[in-house]
């Protein structure tokens, strides 16, 4: 029996069954995207500030499409999602890219093909476009 299981009597005290502990241990295998990419596509009410408001919504469309085109989606590859609030609205647009949690703002297409090819093509930060 694994270290980490131990076993109760069911409901009914008639078979033991094996409980596993919560939460799981760390996976040992690499994640399952390399890049894991969330914009926040987040719409505030009241005209609050809010990245949707500031264009995020058409650089997700051109950063998923842009992926797509260069062969980079897929599995232990890139992956592009939709995120809500990500609460650092005075900030935006915003997108974080895991598992590095690097938080990047951005302004137009060119931000965007600066972070593809040299974050997710090369590895490299963009410095000039992290957000602490």
């Amino acid at each position: 029996m694994d270290l980490h299981q131990r076993r109760q009597p069911c409901q009914w005290g008639l078979k033991p069954y094996i409980v596993k502990p919560y939460p799981p241990t760390a996976p040992t295998t690499m994640s399952h995207f390399q890049h894991h990419v969330f914009f926040c596509l987040n719409q505030r009410e009241a005209g609050a500030a809010c990245c949707m408001d500031k264009g995020a919504e058409a650089a997700f469309d051109y950063m998923k499409a842009r992926v797509k085109s260069l062969g980079l989606s897929g599995k232990s590859q890139v992956r592009i999602n939709r995120a809500g609030c990500l609460d650092r609205c005075d900030a935006g647009p915003l997108m974080v890219i895991y598992p590095q949690a690097i938080w990047y703002s951005f302004i137009d297409n060119d931000d965007i093909d600066e972070i593809i090819d040299s974050h997710l093509m090369q590895g490299k930060v963009v410095q000039r476009l992290v957000v602490d």
